[in-house]
Order: structure tokens, then C-alpha cells, then sequence
């Protein structure tokens, strides 16, 4: 009987040698006469065990990690394909205590099927959300979405179905339906992992709320960064359209030029639209007038990957996970200093400590948590006393933070809080669009003043000056990207007041 072998080949386990490993393993395959195939997958996101291999035996994935190239023979000598091995066993997968705790919804099948086969998407459970949906009205899936409580998990946390509802209710020739891939946080990769994973979860999902809407054309915004994840979802589109699952709503893929800004709704629409890549003033709102002017759905890859799960299970089964207004998984991603990095998909309402230190293994340096930032680089820096704090979203804005994407960044005790702060303003004058001046010039002036707090230069009316830029960049700018610059630096300046009167700890 043939012995299936799973290796990742997503961008993260090749950057580990994942290609070196798989290639040996085949050739000591042949080499040896051993009943073997080697099935090629993405990631389970445990980037801390990466290159990964699972061996299937009896039904049960058994795993060893992280393997180089080198290991190889030594594993096969000691029955790796048997599920037998040395000191890379990592034993039952399922039952390793990264992913024991999970509740994986979302990313169900990422690193356990070949993600370009159909065949084996839908066998793991794909395309029944899809089916379910096409056999109701239009109506009843948004009532389905709006149901289950589903919110965009972007960032904003704006609940899908009401969005779904304005677009389904407006009257126009053309509507359209528009995957924002452009994921550009600091310390995020969930969306990469999941189109180079489980691609035809966001298809399916896309497929869905176009059929909700009546949409006819679909497109998927991905951050020129992600060359494999754009490789992977255009021939997903391909397999997909040569598929004719869904006739008559057509999915197109584009490259984005690099902006950060274009994760924004709006901007990424302009960007759509072959123009420099803004924030339009809203309103009107997309769902109303989009691309082209025409009404428009615009939602996060996760979002729509979560829609397959809510149609085939029910909105109520998704309404069982989370707490109070934040239901549903969110897929958190630990970085930073932190000993296990990786992703971790759980109800919303754990803690940040249960996070770091359950998941996440604590620190990598061994020194305590000083500061952890979550949301991504707009997002408010937290302290050590700040980590019972639950993950969703109303806990998080009753302390001054946000979940953001889930991206959570460690750090440890040495941090220089002022120097994070001066990044904070850094960022925001490198991505600004330009387009209004609180943001363009308010950042370039704040990193100019946190720079000379810095080297001690009349750090009180310095600070005080800081205080009023971060007041116009809240009150005057035109999107998040300035309206939010200032939760990082006024809660490092309020949490970490020493590191401002010390010059910081550089």
C-alpha cells in the first residue's frame, strides 16, 4: 500500500529548505524502491516546526519537524514511513499541543490536502457551503450571514452581513464582489497562508456572497509581496473557472503595487481602477458606490473563507464559538519575541497571556513580556499588567487597543518604547497616501519631535507638542492610516514614561 508523505510548500516553509527537504525525500525514495508519494501542501502555520513532514498512518497524521535535508536518511533508516522516528518525532499532529487547543474552522485543511486539488477540497468538506447556498434565495443567505454574527476580518470588525444587505438592496447594471488580499501589518500572515493553503475556501466564499447579491465579477487585491500567494490563487481562478461551479460570476486576480494604503477599502478600489492608490472621502460608502461607481461587497480574505463554513454548518453553530459581539474563530499570528510563532485559530475571548504563553511558549530571549503590540503597526502597544485582557473586539477597545487582524507582536524587556513611538510616525509618513495633510505632514513632523525627545531636547514641551499632533492627526485625518497613528505613540508615551525621559533604551 502506498504510503502518502505531506511536505508544505508554502513561502514560509520554503524559506526553511522546505524544496531541499522534499527533493531528497524523493530521491531516496527512488533510490531505496519504497511505495511512497510525496503530496505537496501549505502550511499548518506552526512555523516553529517548519520544514514539517506528516506521514498518514491508519488515517492518523504523525509528524516530524523541523527537518532539513540532511535528516532525511536518517529518518527513512528509522521507519519514518511507518510513522516511526528519532528525535524530529513529533508524534499524532493532531494532538501536538500548538494545535490540541485550536478550534480550527477557517483553516481546517491548510497543510493537510494539496491546496490546488479540487477533488481532495471538496472530500475535506469544500463546496458545501457553496451548494447549500445556491439552493436558497439570495435574501436568506444574508439573513444566514447576518445571523451567525460573521464580522470582517480586516480589521474594522464591520459585521459582513449588513454590508452584504446594502449591496444585495441597491439597484444597479453590474455589482461586484472584491477579496482585499493586501496584507500589510506588521507581524500578520494569515491571509498568505490561507491562499497558499485552502485557496478555493476564499472562491467559495466570494462565489457565495456573489450569489447573495447578484454579482457577476469578482476580484482579489494581493500585495505584490506575496509572489507565491499570487501564484497559487491564479491557478486556483484557473482550476476553478475550468471547474464551472459557479457560471456567470467570473474571478480575476490583481497584483498590487507595493502601498500599504491600498489595504484600505477605498484606496484599494482606486488602485482597482488603474489610479494612484488614495482613500476616497466616504460617503458614499463602497456597498453603495464601489468600483466603477457600481455597488460593491468589499471584504478580507478571511472573511470570506469564514462564509463556506457558516452556509454548510448554519449560522448557529458559528454563533456557539466566541463571546458577546465577536463570534466565529479569529486566526491569531504570534510574532515578535515569542518561542513558538506561528498561527493560532480560537474563539474569540481568550487572553492575550493564554496567547503568548500557552501557544506562543513565552519569549524566545527568556526575559519577561515588556510590551506587546496587537492589531499591527497602527495598533496600541500593551502592558505586561495588560495580558489577562480577552482577545475580541469590544474587550480590546474598552483599554484604548484593537484586534485589528490578529497580527500580536512580542516583546520582551529590553524594548525601547520611544523607539518604537518615533517607528510609529515613521510608518505613517513612508505609507501616508499624501492625500490629506494632518497625516502627510503630522507624521513627518511627530517623527521629527519624538526623534529630539530621543536625544533629551526639552522633552516636556517636546511631548506636549507631540500630544497636539497626535490631537489633529485623530481629528483631521481622512482614514485610519493617520486617525490611527497615534495609538501607538500615546500609549507608549503614557504606559513606558521612563524610556521618554531616559532618551529611550538604545
Amino acid at each position: 500500500m502506498t504510503v502518502r508523505v505531506f511536505i508544505p510548500r508554502d513561502a514560509a516553509a520554503l524559506s526553511v529548505g522546505a524544496e531541499e527537504v522534499a527533493t531528497t525525500l524523493a530521491n531516496c525514495i527512488a533510490q531505496r524502491g519504497l511505495d511512497a508519494e510525496i503530496v505537496r501542501t501549505g502550511s499548518r502555520g506552526a512555523f516553529f516546526l517548519e520544514p514539517m513532514i506528516e506521514v498518514d498512518e491508519g488515517g492518523k497524521r504523525i509528524g516530524f519537524g523541523p527537518v532539513q535535508a540532511s535528516d532525511v536518511p536518517a529518518l527513512l533508516d528509522a521507519g519514518l514511513l511507518e510513522g516511526k522516528g528519532d528525535r524530529l518525532a513529533l508524534g499524532e499532529i493532531e494532538k501536538h499541543p500548538f494545535f490540541a487547543g485550536q478550534e480550527r474552522l477557517t483553516f481546517a485543511r491548510c497543510g493537510v490536502i494539496d491546496p490546488l486539488d479540487l477533488a481532495a477540497y471538496e472530500q475535506a468538506g469544500g463546496l458545501k457551503g457553496l451548494r447549500v447556498a445556491q439552493g436558497q434565495a439570495g435574501a436568506n443567505v444574508v439573513e444566514a450571514i447576518t445571523e451567525s454574527g460573521l464580522r470582517g476580518r480586516g480589521g474594522a470588525g464591520f459585521p459582513a452581513g449588513i454590508k452584504w444587505k446594502t449591496v444585495q438592496d441597491a439597484t444597479a447594471d453590474q455589482k461586484y464582489i472584491c477579496c482585499n488580499a493586501d496584507e500589510g501589518d506588521s507581524g500578520t500572515f494569515a491571509d498568505r497562508t490561507l491562499m497558499e493553503g485552502d485557496p478555493f475556501s476564499i472562491l467559495e466564499g466570494m462565489a457565495i456572497a456573489a450569489h447573495a447579491v447578484e454579482a457577476t465579477k469578482g476580484l482579489i487585491y494581493i500585495r505584490s509581496e506575496y509572489p507565491h500567494a499570487i501564484a497559487a490563487m491564479r491557478e486556483a481562478v484557473r482550476r476553478w473557472a475550468e471547474a464551472k461551479l459557479t457560471p456567470g460570476f467570473e474571478i480575476e486576480i490583481r497584483r498590487g503595487a507595493g502601498a500599504y494604503i491600498c489595504g484600505e477599502e477605498t484606496s484599494m478600489l482606486e488602485s482597482l481602477e488603474g489610479k494612484r492608490g488614495q482613500v476616497r472621502p466616504k460617503p458614499p460608502i463602497p456597498a453603495l458606490e464601489g468600483l466603477h461607481g457600481k455597488p460593491t461587497v468589499v471584504n478580507n480574505v478571511l472573511t470570506f473563507a469564514a462564509v463556506p463554513w457558516v452556509m454548510a454548518n448554519g449560522a448557529r453553530a458559528y454563533q456557539d464559538f466566541g463571546v458577546g459581539k465577536s463570534r466565529g474563530t479569529q486566526p491569531f499570528q504570534l510574532g515578535g519575541n515569542v518561542k513558538q510563532g506561528g498561527l493560532v485559530e480560537k474563539a474569540f475571548g481568550l487572553t492575550l497571556r493564554e496567547l503568548i504563553e500557552e501557544f506562543g511558549g513565552g519569549t524566545l530571549s527568556g526575559r519577561p513580556v515588556r510590551a506587546v503590540q496587537v492589531g499591527g503597526p497602527l495598533g496600541s502597544y500593551l502592558r505586561a499588567d495588560e495580558l489577562d485582557t480577552p482577545m475580541d473586539y469590544e474587550a480590546m477597545a474598552a483599554i484604548g487597543a484593537m484586534l485589528g487582524h490578529g497580527g500580536v507582536v512580542v516583546f520582551d524587556d529590553t524594548v525601547d518604547m520611544a523607539r518604537q513611538a518615533e517607528f510609529a510616525m515613521e510608518f505613517c509618513a513612508v505609507e501616508s497616501c499624501g492625500k490629506c495633510t494632518p497625516c502627510r505632514i503630522g507624521s513627518t513632523r511627530g517623527a521629527e519631535v519624538l526623534g529630539h525627545i530621543r536625544e533629551g531636547d526639552d522633552v516636556d514641551a517636546n511631548l506636549a507638542l507631540v500630544r497636539d499632533l497626535c490631537e489633529v492627526l485623530t481629528d483631521g485625518s481622512l482614514c485610519a492610516m493617520g486617525g490611527l497613528t497615534p495609538q501607538p505613540v500615546l500609549s507608549a508615551i503614557d504606559k513606558f514614561p521612563e524610556d521618554f525621559r531616559t532618551g529611550g533604551r538604545a
